[in-house]
């Protein structure tokens, strides 16, 4: 039996709210925030007693306790004054602490006070009466009775009880039950017996109903058997508790597509909705793109589209931040697919990160309580993906501090190297005695106090631009290859350069630092090269077409670098104290605006020698006719 078949929750108007093991609020559904006169937002995550002491006098902290400690459900009525109103308080035994329901029972007490008095009242309420005498044989039926197991009045008069409950198909232990309850009234033992049985109706689906024996003194009626059904009361219920588990379950993965995997398929087996899916904001390109569909969306539709803004009802959910309930999609105009096989939808927004909906081939096939689940798991899917980003934002915080730490032990070895190295050099030009004493001049030459100043200054800039952190990526903005390419020559130290663009392309990144990555590249190409360099630039990964292989290589014609030398150009731990570098921190600073971008930096050489600079994994690069 699933939520399709029974048609539960429009009918079911008990308020319903769950608790944890310290009593503070965890869910709460519509009926329970009217009751309760608070909002969810203002309950959930607090104590119950503090936020409604007046409680503290009454049953519930006793049955409550008992629940949870006993771990067996219980039940118990209570009057509330205010309202004047007669509640029954069901608590059962959740994993994680309650799930208590609460059922306005008014109507019932003063329909058990008026069938002590006079039996005729009871062809007025919903619920199945049946009186009977003195031997438990069935003195009348009401009209509810008759309906649900298709039979007549007359024909049950007379009869033993044992005979309605035969026609019910209730099975013997609850038979003998039922027995129990009719003695322990009949003899006075107790006012009111209420038990819960299954049974069997006329259309032969299977239905829960609870039962309330009490006496009567109306002619020769001496009980009343008062039968109410509580099928899709008992079915919200479970379907609640099991909502419970499956936050667990989502509160438990630090995973975004997990996490929507988890949602589409309890609303799939749990909430009985098999075509549904899961679309997350892409941050970088601002469409909504499927991340997780059920096996019916699939084979539905070959795949889930991707929802670009304005396109549909799916945005102006996603923008408007409220669940849409759209009962007949072909009434509604602006449709995404106005050929679409689905007629009636929900479309519920997970916070900023997205949106869930759900579908059916048929009209106005989704109820109230439909909403009010689908909305449910959203806003707990919501919170999952809340917690996973403040997680995930967490651990690399923590990793860019340790690589941040390594980065600064690499430039506090460089930066000691290098300066102590230019300050040598100045030092010992110092030491030496010129040869005519009163005729003293500085020891270097303009040129060489010049190279020296240029080189250390190089170093400084090279030293904060490695030092930033591996994440600090301004704004991504679209950069024509060609003109950044152009643009970094001037700037850089290359002399008379010829430089060979095979194809126009662009690419989204940080414009200052990836004209610093190319500056160092040319930099690196003109340390090395003796007279002018000829420099090719060109794609990488369009033949093939794999995207992630995407990205472009600058090979030069300067003194290539030995194959041996590969891994440690381009890493600052490996170039040692006593390493030649008169050209900044080089290839390794290039690498780390790379890393930066999520880019992958390696060096080559050329087929006919020179040096070939490769940046693959570059995905936001095109190339253009």
């Amino acid at each position: 039996m699933t939520l399709r078949t029974v048609p539960m929750i429009d009918r079911v108007r008990d308020a319903f709210f769950a608790l944890d093991t310290d009593f503070r609020f965890t869910y709460l559904n519509e009926r329970a925030e009217a009751l309760l006169e608070r909002s969810r937002e203002d309950l959930l995550g607090q104590v119950m007693w503090d936020e409604f002491p007046e409680t503290v006098e009454t049953q519930f902290p006793d049955g409550f306790y008992q629940a949870m400690d006993e771990q067996v459900p219980v039940s118990f009525e209570v009057y509330h004054t205010p309202l004047e109103t007669w509640f029954e308080a069901r608590a059962w035994p959740a994993e994680n602490g309650l799930s208590v329901s609460m059922r306005d029972i008014t109507k019932r007490k003063e329909q058990e006070t008026k069938l002590a008095r006079n039996t005729a009242v009871v062809e007025a309420i919903q619920d199945g009466v049946v009186t009977l005498d003195d031997n438990n044989r069935i003195l009348s039926v009401n009209a509810t009775v008759e309906r649900a197991f298709d039979t007549d009045a007359r024909e049950l008069r007379g009869e033993h009880v044992e005979t309605l409950l035969d026609l019910a198909a209730v099975d013997a232990d609850d038979a003998v039950r039922v027995g129990r309850a009719l003695s322990d009234v009949d003899v006075g033992s107790t006012a009111q017996r209420t038990i819960e049985l299954a049974y069997t109706d006329a259309t032969g689906a299977d239905r829960i109903v609870e039962v309330s024996v009490v006496s009567v003194d109306h002619g020769s009626a001496n009980l009343a058997c008062i039968a109410r059904d509580v099928t899709d009361q008992r079915e919200y219920e479970r379907v609640v508790t099991s909502l419970h588990e499956v936050t667990r379950w989502l509160l438990q993965s630090s995973d975004p597509e997990e996490i929507c995997a988890i949602a589409v398929h309890a609303g799939s087996d749990l909430l009985d909705l098999p075509i549904s899916g899961v679309w997350l904001l892409d941050d970088e390109y601002g469409y909504l793109d499927p991340v997780a569909g059920t096996a019916g969306a699939h084979d539905e539709f070959g795949g889930l589209p991707r929802f670009h803004p304005g396109e549909g009802l799916v945005w102006d959910v996603f923008e408007a931040g409220e669940t849409r309930h759209i009962e007949d999609l072909q009434e509604v105009e602006g449709l995404y697919n106005p050929d679409t096989p689905i007629r009636s939808e929900i479309i519920a927004p997970i916070g900023t990160h997205g949106i869930l909906m759900t579908g059916s081939k048929r009209v106005a096939n989704f109820e109230s309580t439909d909403v009010e689940l689908l909305s449910t798991l959203a806003e707990n899917t919501r919170a999952a993906l809340d917690r996973a980003i403040r997680e995930q934002v967490l651990e690399d915080r923590t990793t860019q501090l340790e690589h941040q730490t390594e980065r600064l032990e690499s430039v506090a070895n460089v930066l000691s190297s290098d300066l102590n190295r230019h300050l040598e050099a100045v030092a010992t030009a110092l030491e030496e005695e010129p040869d005519r004493p009163g005729e003293w001049e500085f020891p270097l030459a303009e040129d060489a106090v010049s190279t020296t100043l240029d080189r250390t200054e190089r170093l400084v800039d090279d030293i904060r631009e490695f030092a930033r952190n591996a994440t600090a990526v301004g704004p991504r903005t679209r950069i024509d290859l060609a003109s950044a390419i152009e643009h970094a020559v001037e700037d850089s130290r290359l002399e008379r350069p010829a430089v060979v663009v095979d194809a126009d392309a662009t690419l989204r990144a940080d414009r200052e630092r990836f004209d610093h990555f190319l500056q160092t590249i040319f930099d690196d190409a003109a340390a090395r090269a003796d007279g002018s360099v000829t420099i090719q630039v060109g794609l990488l990964g369009f033949d093939d077409h794999r995207s992630s292989e995407r990205g472009f290589f600058l090979m030069d014609d300067a003194a290539e670098i030995p194959p041996t030398d590969h891994d440690r150009v381009i890493d600052l731990e490996s170039r040692g104290e006593d390493t030649d570098e008169e050209r900044g921190l080089g290839l390794a600073l290039a690498r780390a605006i790379a890393d930066a971008h999520g880019w992958s930096l390696t060096v080559t050489n050329g087929q006919h020698g020179g040096t070939r600079i490769e940046v693959s994994d570059v995905t936001t690069l095109e190339r253009h006719p």
